[in-house]
């Protein structure tokens, strides 16, 4: 369908007989296409900062925990306390295949580290090197905490950044530097990158010292004991189907009852991450619907619209049809004045909800620098496929109006008039 200079002047002309009337048309579809991409900009943008949160941190990990018995089992009274050890960690590995990495963890709260006059609330972590593939602490500068670190006991420890900032002011790399805990002198090693909004399981990663697991041990009195069993799940299987294998054993081994849930406490992120999937896949199935309706809504306005103007033009038309203008003729002008409409509006629309998207991306970042990744724009083909919408809703609004003034005859034109 081509249309030349003077058949686009006919169609703005023809638009602009009614202005206020045409402008309420095309309202219509930009809120619409607004509504859509503002939406959809917006969901996508959430989903980004939430992706910030859990950046790092394994979507398959499980973590088990002890906690006291609710049933008596061999003897053992219900209400007894118990704490995993080292030896699950080996129990684990060598009789469920479905693990990938199974490590612990132990946790110390309410130390202070401090350095000269200046101190700082922290939280204390006793690790393995294995823990970094289930929460990768993004090491801003330095090095983690590895195998020989374990192996040595060494005074070694890897901080977070509000630890920096308040005991080493102005300084960006702390590395070699020496901070005391509970006494205790630790070497600094790396600096963990994870923000304060980061899932942690270890207190605010922003305060948090992660030292060796071993180191923990003797400095704490913990001996063999793990306050945490850390593990993730091979590629094609799932947690919830491995939980209950490890639950099994860990029961035998410390004599609870088999059938004692509440005694073994799992954690289960990879439940975490699928109830935000299907969240944001319900969110986005919510979107479509209200911009798809609000579209909808808006293409029936343009085409009762265009029903009155035909039946305004019902003498011109015929007019046209009696100097040799064809059916096909009435119908491309037609077709053209609702598309026109319809792009002008819709396309606008996208301009309005890009421009609103790019104001709210620019004042997220400039409050909070850990979601400077977050993005708050819809894509290149989603605004491909939105204008492909509104074209096609101008084509289906214009439709019935352009059939009814191709039916109309020079007779009906002059009996009109």
């Amino acid at each position: 369908m081509r249309i030349d200079s003077d058949q686009w002047g006919e169609i703005f002309d023809s638009l602009s007989r009614n202005k206020l009337r045409s402008f309420l048309t095309a309202f219509g579809i930009f809120w619409g296409i607004f509504m859509l991409v503002l939406l959809m900009g917006g969901g996508r943008g959430l989903e980004s900062m939430l992706g910030q949160v859990f950046t790092g941190f394994a979507s398959n990990a499980g973590f088990v925990a002890s906690m006291n018995t609710t049933k008596p089992y061999k003897g053992l009274k219900e209400g007894r306390s118990w704490s995993l050890d080292l030896k699950d960690i080996d129990r684990v590995k060598n009789c469920v295949p479905e693990v990938d990495v199974c490590t612990g963890t132990n946790n110390h709260w309410g130390s202070n580290a401090v350095k000269g006059d200046q101190s700082i609330s922290v939280s204390m972590s006793g690790i393995f090197p294995e823990y970094y593939e289930i929460d990768n602490p993004r090491i801003k500068v330095g090095r983690r905490l590895n195998d020989i670190d374990v192996m040595q006991n060494r005074k070694v420890c890897v901080v977070g950044a509000r630890i920096v900032e308040t005991l080493f002011p102005g300084k960006t790399d702390v590395c070699g530097e020496k901070i005391q805990i509970d006494g205790i002198t630790y070497t600094i090693v790396g600096q963990s990158g994870r923000s304060g909004d980061a899932i942690s399981l270890n207190g605010n990663p922003l305060t948090s010292v992660e030292i060796p697991f071993t180191t923990m041990c003797r400095a704490y009195g913990r001996n063999d004991k793990i306050e945490m069993l850390c593990v993730t799940a091979r590629k094609g299987f799932k947690m919830s189907e491995v939980q209950e294998k490890i639950g099994t054993i860990v029961r035998n081994a410390h004599s609870v009852h088999p059938d004692d849930k509440q005694a073994v406490l799992f954690i289960n992120t990879e439940a975490v991450f699928t109830v935000m999937d299907d969240l944001f896949n319900g969110i986005s199935i919510l979107v479509w619907m209200i911009g798809l309706g609000t579209l909808l809504s808006g293409a029936i306005g343009v085409s009762n619209i265009m029903m009155v103007t035909v039946k305004e033009r019902t003498t011109e038309i015929g007019i046209r049809r009696a100097i040799g203008a064809t059916p096909i003729d009435i119908l491309q002008q037609i077709l053209s004045e609702s598309m026109t409409l319809t792009l002008i509006a819709g396309l606008s629309g996208i301009t309005f909800s890009v421009l609103i998207l790019q104001l709210v991306e620019k004042i997220v970042h400039s409050n909070n620098d850990a979601l400077s990744n977050s993005t708050f724009q819809i894509s290149f083909w989603l605004a491909i496929g939105a204008s492909i919408i509104i074209a096609l809703l101008g084509v289906v609004a214009g439709l019935g109006p352009a059939f009814r003034a191709m039916k109309i005859k020079p007779v009906d034109a002059m009996r009109e008039e």
